[in-house]
């Protein structure tokens, strides 16, 4: 959570806030403290604004309530965070990762006088919320960076050891190991394709 943060921020090489907290004043601030990209999601009606807003008050210095190294509770005063970024995940009207999304993504970015660096999440609603569909999201997303795009930085994948997900409700003892119990997921094997078939591309 934001008061603990700080006691492991060192185990993080990279982070996300999502669509429905990245309005909140408390994770902007969080993110102006750590020492590590961060990336903003657009809004869940798909608005990028509210994203960019974020990445704007993360550059800034704050003070906020939080812990320090050695896991006291200390006012944490940060020094801004140069690295934060767009995450694009879809919204309510449909799926944002088509290069016309990413271009309007570009030109928000600018007018707001932030560096445009994106991600795209293949999940969410840009795949329907169906895990299936994160591969279409990747193949497109892959396409619009083998044909030039700078502004994308990189991709997200909802990825686990398993495809598909389950519910908790039946108790701990007859979950499957390796399966997700939140959104659903692309297996392993389809991770390792995914990714291997970029490298070979690239090679």
């Amino acid at each position: 959570g934001p008061i603990v943060i700080q006691y492991y921020a060192d185990l993080v090489c990279w982070s996300a806030i999502g669509a429905r907290t990245a309005e909140s004043q408390v994770h902007r601030e969080l993110a102006s403290g750590l020492s590590m990209p961060v990336g903003f999601k657009n809004g869940t009606e798909g608005n990028v604004d509210v994203a960019v807003n974020a990445i704007l008050a993360a550059k800034s210095e704050h003070s906020f309530l939080g812990m320090d190294d050695s896991g006291r509770v200390a006012v944490v005063d940060t020094s801004g965070n140069p690295y934060c970024h767009l995450i694009l995940r879809g919204g309510n009207n449909g799926p944002n990762y088509f290069p016309e999304n990413v271009a309007a993504a570009e030109k928000a970015c600018r007018d707001a006088g932030v560096e445009p660096r994106i991600f795209v999440d293949c999940s969410h609603a840009n795949s329907g919320k169906d895990y299936k569909n994160q591969e279409k999201v990747w193949n497109e997303v892959w396409r619009q960076m083998n044909d030039g795009s700078k502004s994308i930085k990189g991709v997200m994948l909802e990825s686990n050891l398993c495809e598909g997900s389950q519910k908790i409700g039946g108790g701990w003892g007859e979950l499957k190991h390796g399966v997700s119990v939140t959104d659903s997921c692309v297996g392993w094997e389809e991770t390792e394709r995914l990714i291997t078939g970029i490298f070979d591309s690239i090679h």
